[in-house]
């Protein structure tokens, strides 16, 4: 293992990935198939590398070091892994919901239809793109897997790793669906927080910790003890998210207001909403939530009501609560001084952020 003395802040860290990443997009560059377009692997390369937060891979980082790890390139390239299981998820996420924006960029999918009517192909556009899509993102989670076994950790290290990773990879597509059963249901504030466990908060946060700390070895006890520590922190996060979904800025955000209002995007918050609203609110929620052509107006309605019900408020005493419980569970917890320092400064960007 080669252990390396680069800095371990958080921008450094971002840094490492994405230069782990490069490399490893730059290797793949050789082996693509003579006779296939280069559309898919160019606009794959571009979009895993263009923003994102790479909250995941920190995670999975710092849960690593919390076990006792050293800083190493095996534990960046491993960690790394996670953020092209992440594009995986964007993307396909993206085609469900029907979001033609993806950090202030179009969706991949979008690309692909846009691509489409400007080469004036036959057949439909959109279905062209949704396909193309689906396709970019099966590749996203093949490079994953692939880029994980290939981190430079011994063969047992990786088994024992793999195996939360196969727990995440099972617990999103589920909760996926969970997200698309809601929507079409009753959309309750319990159906609405099990979705967000499932669907975000363990694999944004708890299985990235874990996966890090399996890794090293780490006994049970403390395997355990990060899952107390992530579950509502990622709770938190997800939250947080949903709530910037609709009253986030766009310039920063990255995407629309109007995505999440018009999909019918089954929240805890909306869920709330709808069950503090007056018969006139329900009534204008009804019409206007999920509605495909709503527009600014009809959006900057469905937010005065959010406000009014009293639902946003609730959302951000939500949030606290889980960030309390999260740094409470943490402080119970024996790590390293400096993982520590690093996951509490993690719980804040998680939370208090404005994208």
């Amino acid at each position: 293992m080669t252990v390396t003395v680069a800095p371990t802040d958080a921008g450094e860290l971002r840094s490492r990935f994405d230069a782990e990443l490069t490399a490893f997009l730059d290797r793949q560059d050789p082996d693509w198939p003579d006779g296939a377009p280069r559309g898919v692997f160019t606009t794959l390369h571009r979009f895993v590398l263009a923003g994102g937060k790479r909250l995941r891979p920190l995670f999975c980082y710092w849960g690593w070091r919390a076990a006792g790890g050293p800083d190493s390139t095996p534990i960046v390239v491993a960690a790394a892994a996670l953020e092209l299981f992440h594009a995986f998820a964007l993307i396909h996420d993206d085609i469900l919901d029907g979001s033609d924006r993806r950090r202030g960029e179009p969706s991949v999918h979008r690309i692909f239809a846009d691509l489409h009517t400007r080469s004036s192909w036959r057949g439909d556009p959109e279905a062209y793109g949704r396909n193309t899509a689906l396709l970019c993102g099966d590749l996203c989670a093949a490079w994953s897997d692939q880029m994980f076994h290939e981190c430079g950790l011994d063969a047992e290290a990786v088994h024992r790793g793999y195996a939360v990773f196969s727990l995440m990879r099972t617990e999103v597509i589920a909760g996926e669906y969970l997200d698309l059963v809601s929507g079409v249901g009753g959309g309750s504030v319990a159906s609405a927080l099990t979705v967000i466990r499932m669907k975000a908060a363990r694999y944004t946060v708890t299985r990235p910790l874990q996966i890090g700390a399996t890794l090293v070895g780490a006994p049970p006890g403390l395997v355990d003890a990060l899952a107390d520590f992530g579950d509502p922190l990622g709770d938190a996060f997800q939250l947080r998210d949903d709530v910037l979904g609709v009253f986030g800025d766009p310039a920063v955000t990255g995407k629309s207001i109007l995505d999440d209002l018009r999909e019918g995007k089954p929240t805890v918050m909306m869920a709330l909403a709808r069950d503090a609203a007056d018969r006139a609110q329900s009534a204008r929620l009804r019409e206007l939530f999920g509605n495909p052509d709503l527009d600014a107006e009809g959006a900057a309605e469905l937010r005065k009501i959010i406000e009014q019900t009293g639902a946003r408020t609730k959302i951000e005493q939500m949030i606290q609560v889980r960030a309390d419980a999260a740094l409470a569970a943490l402080a119970r917890t024996v790590v390293t001084p400096e993982s520590r320092a690093a996951l509490t400064a993690l719980a804040a960007q998680a939370i208090d952020r404005r994208r």
